[in-house]
């Protein structure tokens, strides 16, 4: 079972927005090479950060206005949200030390 969460536009104020944790939120497609590469790094992520930070995926295809409002203009692109706010953004694929170390910063 994935510790991943999937939003779509229509959940992404319930997922992200209002979540107790501090959230990462990644920008991405099915199509998107670096999207596939960086998918079981972010899987390790939940796991070993289950009950802190809490990884949300959304599939910009399908929810183009969220990826809309925080101008994801190439994916991958990965948000750092605390208390509802955007804290961080980084738009590159990621070696699992430095995704860990992006999700540290919080």
């Amino acid at each position: 079972m994935s510790n991943i969460v999937y939003t779509t536009d229509a959940s992404f104020d319930a997922d992200v927005l209002k979540a107790e944790l501090p959230v990462l939120v990644d920008f991405w497609a099915e199509w998107c090479g670096p999207c596939r590469m960086i998918g079981p790094i972010l899987e390790d992520l939940a796991k070993e950060y289950a009950g802190r930070v809490k990884i949300v995926k959304v599939n910009v295809d399908d929810s183009s206005v969220s990826a809309a409002t925080y101008g994801v203009r190439g994916i991958p692109t990965l948000l750092l949200f605390k208390n509802g706010e955007l804290y961080e953004t980084n738009e590159a694929a990621f070696t699992t030390g430095k995704l860990a170390a992006f999700i540290e910063s919080l």
